[in-house]
């Protein structure tokens, strides 16, 4: 017979035991059973755009993957904070998740008064893609590089055209690297980098900035031309044009394209997905489409990504403050 001792180690494991299980059980977002219902990916932008492209190519395969239904809503406005605002308050189980260029989320809270906290409400997931960006000039501008243009703005007596939406990356990037170089641009605020590139085409301003993916067929079409790209090295998709950081050492901008899931999504999930995203954009088919787009896979992890938000949140927020940078 087993002795009283035996007995009350033997119920109290099995109490241990239960709980856990019950705890499982409790969770909707458990890993063990997660997902076992359908997964939304919001994006903030209409459908089109980088965010949206990335994001349907990523369903497909989570839903292959995963076996499980993955599809895209947009919720487009406010700069893409209101289908973020949307993802942070919902139920943190890892059915809807957003995925959106992070560079909203980092210069946002500098920008605007935002309903949600970026930083608090939001956790990463992983980072799938990035895609620097571009800048560009008129066909004609007789420039070929960034020194070339820097000594173009100060000999011509006024400032270069810059085309570029307000309070946005490529402004903030425009004016950091204007600034490394001694010159200034005149600001030209439009409301999406499509018309600006649209009127550089068409030489009504004299340069901008923008993803390789919005520039890059124009460049190649002879419409405008490339004098640098904002990647640490050479970037693949544009052969030949020189790296900012080349001329001015640690300058990296660019679009990068974060999954983000609600604050207090367990961590398992979180784990699950992100293992789930690196083996989906490590594949060549996919890896051969992120290239197609201009963009190319990152192998941020979460714990990464998290610094990475605050560092550029701190990094922009300085821009705005020392630049006075308003929203439109």
């Amino acid at each position: 017979m087993a002795s009283k001792k035996t007995l009350t180690l033997s119920r109290r494991a099995l109490g241990i035991a239960a709980t856990a299980l019950l705890a499982g059980a409790a969770l909707p977002g458990h890993a063990q059973d997660y997902p076992n219902k359908m997964i939304r990916i919001i994006v903030p932008n209409p459908a089109g755009g980088t965010s949206d492209v990335l994001g349907r190519l990523l369903a497909k395969e989570l839903g292959e993957t995963l076996k499980q239904p993955v599809i895209v809503e947009n919720k487009a406005g406010g700069n893409g904070h209101i289908g973020a605002s949307f993802v942070a308050k919902s139920a943190p189980d890892g059915y809807t998740l957003l995925l959106m260029d992070m560079s909203n989320a980092t210069i946002g809270p500098s920008v605007a008064q935002l309903n949600y906290s970026p930083l608090k409400e939001l956790t990463p997931v992983t980072m799938p893609a990035y895609s620097p960006h571009l800048l560009v000039v008129r066909q004609d501008l007789p420039v070929k590089n960034i020194d070339e243009l820097a000594a173009y703005a100060k000999k011509s007596g006024k400032p270069v055209s810059f085309g570029t939406p307000l309070a946005s990356i490529s402004q903030l990037a425009g004016i950091m690297l204007a600034q490394d170089k001694g010159f200034e641009f005149n600001v030209i605020g439009y409301k999406g980098g499509a018309q600006a590139l649209a009127d550089l085409a068409g030489a009504q301003i004299d340069s901008a900035m923008a993803s390789v993916l919005a520039t890059n067929p124009l460049v190649q079409g002879g419409k405008i031309k490339a004098i640098a790209v904002t990647s640490a090295k050479p970037f693949a998709a544009t052969p030949g044009v020189p790296t900012v950081a080349s001329q001015i050492p640690g300058f990296v901008t660019g679009s990068w394209q974060g999954l983000l899931a609600p604050a207090g999504t367990p961590p398992a999930v979180l784990d699950k997905l992100q293992a789930t995203v690196k083996q989906i954009v490590a594949r060549p088919d996919v890896a051969k489409r992120l290239a197609e787009l201009g963009s190319e896979p990152s192998d941020m992890s979460r714990q990464q990504m998290a610094e990475w938000m605050q560092t550029e949140t701190v990094r922009w927020g300085k821009v705005v403050k020392d630049n006075n940078i308003k929203a439109e």
